[in-house]
């Protein structure tokens, strides 16, 4: 595996998603992983309003994925952290079709069966539209 996208919030399910990318990685020398955090229109405005501007509400946000790419390098392997505004799905999706990745690695937020089938999946909208094999880790 050389190119791996893997889809962040800062969450724990991510977190579990990015060691398992780093696993996969290994000590590959070519191997990249873009870490790619999706700010949605409400967390934005939730984000100026708890940090007062959108400038402080950005660079909280970026300090606190820093730390998923420093883990990323602490282990020889080249990160990039991409951080976008829009609707998370369609702008994961579009990232990922427009660039050739190896494997795409989301962490499951674990919602039981009612919710998957009233609520609908992001995973399972990930798996069914991105191009590159995806992985959801539990």
């Amino acid at each position: 595996m050389k190119k791996l996208l893997v889809a962040t919030d800062g969450s724990e399910h991510a977190k579990r998603a990015l060691l398992k990318a780093i696993d996969i990685a290994g000590k590959d020398e070519e191997a990249i992983i873009d870490l790619m955090y999706v700010v949605d229109g409400e967390t934005s405005k939730a984000d100026v309003l708890h940090y007062g501007d959108s400038d402080t509400a950005s660079f909280k946000r970026e300090k606190k994925l820093k730390e998923s790419v420093e883990l990323v390098e602490a282990e020889g392997i080249k990160a990039n952290l991409i951080i976008e505004h829009g609707d998370p799905e369609e702008t994961l999706i579009d990232h990922a079709n427009s660039n050739d990745y190896d494997l795409v690695l989301v962490g499951s937020r674990g919602r039981n069966k009612l919710q998957t089938m009233v609520l609908g999946s992001v995973s399972h909208k990930l798996v069914k539209h991105i191009d590159a094999p995806v992985m959801v880790v539990k």
